[in-house]
């Protein structure tokens, strides 16, 4: 049996929960299928996505405020508009310098989001 992916059509913010996944950080998966996930996270300033890395490619769109990110010992201040890309198995985190939102795409899906 194959494995149910997510929705396919519309999808409204209001419709889903956020998920408390940290100190400050908040997210929700908006959309999904197995190459493919968009999940929202909002942090707290001063909020920290710790520093780990997994093996899918990540793309991240800053939505609001600002945000420290280090990728492989390479930090940069980026802001609301801005976007860093990540490849599979690279070390990388992020600083929340105000309180701050941001896009992030997978691909493949994150299984270790959806919960079983």
């Amino acid at each position: 049996m194959e494995k149910d992916f997510g929705v396919t059509g519309f999808i409204e913010n209001g419709n889903y929960q956020w998920e408390n996944v940290g100190e400050g950080v908040k997210r929700k998966i908006l959309g999904y299928d197995k190459d493919l996930m968009l999940v929202l996270v909002e942090f707290d300033k001063g909020a920290v996505g710790y520093t780990h890395k997994h093996p899918h490619k990540q793309i991240s769109y800053i939505v609001k405020g600002s945000f420290e990110v280090e990728i492989e010992g390479q930090k940069k201040v980026l802001k609301a508009g801005d976007v860093f890309f990540v490849q599979p198995d690279l070390n990388h985190s992020v600083l929340a310098l105000e309180d701050s939102a941001l896009i992030d795409v997978f691909n493949p899906y994150r299984e270790d989001f959806i919960k079983q």
